[in-house]
């Protein structure tokens, strides 16, 4: 993970296509600037980060089922909900389930855990374009850098 860069996700520990689901893992890093002003002394990671965590699990989710063919962008988040604290240094487990799919659109629910406990879920939207120039390449770079390459066909 690395925050400042919103590159959360570290790796695909597991992808169903059949059960339209992704479990993906990351890493708080140690430091980050993030942690600065998030709070002097008590550093937490912000729930907006959280949030971003689980919207790219769930988009990594939408491009692999539909093969790189659309690119999901956020478009809404209901329902989020932060329990506990995520704190540097933690491993985060983050799981994102397929929900529903309409004209153009997407669903999805996500939820990450640390040690098996619930921290942070949310329902969340995304609108699905054909690919802005150079994009694809882009995605499909980081689907390989985080293991889920080999869902994509050539």
């Amino acid at each position: 993970m690395r925050l400042e860069y919103f590159e959360m996700i570290d790796r695909a520990a597991s992808f169903d296509r059949d059960g339209r689901k992704l479990v993906a893992t990351a890493r708080v890093p140690l430091e980050s600037p993030v942690f600065e002003g998030h709070f002097p002394g008590h550093p937490l990671v912000p729930g907006v980060l959280l949030t971003e965590t689980m919207a790219q699990a769930s988009g990594y989710l939408l491009l692999a089922l539909n093969r790189l063919s659309h690119m999901p962008f956020l478009v809404g988040v209901d329902e989020a909900r932060f329990r506990h604290f995520v704190t540097p240094g933690q491993d985060l487990s983050i799981e994102a389930a397929f929900d529903q799919e309409g004209s153009g659109y997407a669903a999805t629910k996500a939820k990450i855990r640390v040690e098996g406990k619930l921290v942070a879920s949310a329902s969340l939207r995304f609108a699905l374009t054909p690919f802005p120039a150079d994009m694809k390449n882009l995605m499909l770079a980081q689907i390989t850098r985080i293991g889920l390459g080999s869902e994509i066909p050539a």
